[in-house]
């Protein structure tokens, strides 16, 4: 029992190092636009566009870096503005969402690229989605009030265990800034060790028999469904990396990799980034279910007119 419990705890860290170089300079950057001003500035330019999607404008902030940086980018941003936003769970689960379905585009679309599909249009597609589905989400619960209850990001900046005279702001932000870094491992440990477990008990294995009827009437080759499925529960480097493998042994045509490649832009690893994104307060319905029905009408709706249009190659420079 200790040397598996060692094994994850060593598996953790590693984890935890390479998130903690995409975090703290997105930290330290959040820091110096701050006392510079430029969060504020930011966030006054952001704002009429966050209000369309009914979100406050440190939402914006956010997904902007979520985008850049990835889904850890974007919990970075959040811990370290100035004050953290007033938003309700509604709100939480629709901002959630956007990362979910549109973050670290620049590598991920990059891998998408060298697996065969357009690096704009699906960038494109995974950010139209993004802003659709959290104004959706944002505006409807808003008119019906549901999810309207009133979530508080004070545990994740350390506020209740943090001094509030600390000597200095500077002092307090390296406080809040380690606070956050050792939730963050604590997070990833219990991710891994929940991951772990699943496998174990073989619900991963089912969940992916379960999906891959899915992705079949979606319209997706059947050939290239198992494959897919794991990039979709695990993440997109890996099911791309998958993809150029099985498309370089298979020689998959252009629209089945284009739609392939569609799905896992839209959703992927539902797995560790869901359960990353419900530990802020989202709803699953919002993050999960919904998510992953959207995903299916717009690859289902995406097969559709490319075998009206009869596809036979899709640019890969696009």
């Amino acid at each position: 029992m200790l040397a598996y419990l060692l094994a994850l705890a060593k598996r953790s860290w590693r984890l935890f190092v390479t998130v903690t170089k995409v975090m703290l300079p997105v930290m330290v950057i959040v820091k110096i636009a701050d006392v510079f001003g430029l969060v504020e500035l930011a966030g006054r330019l952001i704002a009429p566009a966050m209000a369309l999607l009914h979100l406050p404008p440190e939402a914006g902030i956010i997904w902007a870096t979520t985008l850049l940086t990835g889904i850890y980018g974007g919990i970075a941003t959040l811990s370290s503005l100035p004050s953290p936003p007033d938003m309700s769970i509604a709100q939480v689960s629709a901002l959630c969402a956007m990362m979910l379905f549109a973050h670290s585009i620049p590598v991920e679309q990059a891998i998408v690229r060298r697996a065969g599909a357009g690096f704009g249009i699906t960038a494109a597609l995974r950010i139209g989605t993004a802003i659709f589905y959290g104004a959706l989400v944002s505006w409807a619960c808003h008119l019906t009030g549901a999810l309207s209850e009133p979530l508080s990001f004070d545990w994740l900046r350390g506020s209740e265990v943090i001094a509030a005279d600390a000597g200095s702001p500077f002092i307090g932000w390296i406080q809040a800034t380690a606070f956050s870094l050792g939730l963050t491992l604590c997070i990833i440990f219990a991710l891994v060790v929940a991951l772990d477990l699943l496998e174990r008990l073989g619900i991963i294995r089912r969940f992916t028999r379960l999906m891959t009827p899915v992705l079949r009437v979606s319209g997706l080759n059947a050939d290239v469904a198992p494959v897919t499925t794991v990039g979709v529960l695990l993440g997109l480097t890996y099911g791309g990396a998958l993809i150029i493998e099985e498309a370089e042994k298979q020689n998959f045509p252009a629209r089945t990799r284009f739609l392939a490649l569609s799905w896992l832009s839209l959703s992927h690893s539902l797995i560790e980034d869901t359960l990353l994104l419900l530990a802020l307060g989202a709803d699953i319905w919002i993050v999960l279910v919904g998510r992953v029905v959207l995903t299916l009408i717009i690859v289902a709706t995406l097969a559709r007119l490319t075998n009206r249009g009869g596809w036979r190659t899709v640019p890969a420079g696009i």
